[in-house]
This record gives C-alpha cells, structure tokens and sequence, in this order.
C-alpha cells in the first residue's frame, strides 16, 4: 500500500507553470495558427526560453499555450505539439511555403523532453 500512495503523490506532483518575459500568453492564445502575426514578435523570447517547457506535462503546456495547430502522434506512443509562429497558407496571408512554428516532443508519460523552433 506504501509503494501506491508514493506513486499517487509522485504523479500528482507537476512542475510549477513558469514564467515567460517579454512573451504575452494571453496574445498568442488569442493568435490561433498565427494568422494575426503576433506571433512572430514573440519568437525570439521564446527562442531563449524555450528550455522552460522542458519537463512540463501535456496539460500544462496547453494551459500555457493553448490547444496546438496541430499534432502527431508517433511510435512508442511520443507525441509532437506544433505551434505555428508564422502564418499558414490557411490563414491566407502567409508568405511562406514552411512558416516557422514551435514544436515540443512529449514521451510516452506526456512529460516535454525536446523543444525546438523551425
């Protein structure tokens, strides 16, 4: 019964959420697959900060940045959360082919483990 009650108050135990500079969360919710272009402001604090999301769960990394653009699903049950930094061509606006986007890799426990921009 120990190992149980340890294990309960191991994974409920989540990193606290952390604070971004010079990044307003509450803007890019609001840039949905960045078709406003407010995104691309915020690409370089992102850039040096981008260790943060490192070890935070599924769940808080949608509490922080919303729902993704889009994601993938790989082998061994690893997911990808894409965030668009500039806009698609199903914004209508976009200027590029491969727009710049935020993608974070999950294990298969849903923990962050790799951040990149591209």
């Amino acid at each position: 019964m120990l190992v149980y009650t340890t294990f309960i108050a191991f994974i409920s135990c989540d990193k606290p959420l952390p604070a971004f500079s010079d990044v307003d969360l509450k803007i890019w919710n609001e840039d949905k697959g960045a078709c406003l272009g407010k995104r691309a402001g915020m690409e370089d604090a992102l850039q040096r900060q981008k260790e943060k999301f490192i070890g935070l769960t599924e769940m808080q990394v949608v509490t922080l940045l919303g729902r993704p653009d889009h994601n993938e699903l790989y082998k061994r049950n690893q997911k990808f959360y894409y965030y668009l930094i500039q806009p698609s061509k199903d914004c209508g606006t976009a200027n590029t082919e491969n727009p710049r986007e935020l993608t974070i890799r999950f294990t298969a426990m849903g923990i962050a483990n790799e951040v990149s921009i591209e």
